[in-house]
């Protein structure tokens, strides 16, 4: 299926396709855990990502990825 949208944090389009970025998404779930935990921010954790893979979310985008895990029950 060919993708044309944004592209996820934790992923790169390759020939119209999207494809995990293992780091990333390694490095999303450990802040998603310090953020739910209270350890840090949201705007720390936003940041802290950025730091460890040179790749934007901003902390808005982390609250809705948290919000959604919520909604799923992970």
């Amino acid at each position: 299926m060919k993708y044309k949208g944004r592209i996820p944090f934790g992923y790169e389009r390759q020939e119209d396709e999207l494809i995990e970025i293992p780091e990333q998404l390694k490095a999303l779930e450990e802040i998603k855990d310090l953020v739910k935990n209270k350890i840090l921010s949201l705007r720390e954790g936003s940041l802290w990502l950025e730091h460890k893979t040179g790749r934007k979310l901003s902390y808005q985008g982390l609250k809705n990825k948290i919000d959604a895990d919520a909604r799923l029950g992970s």
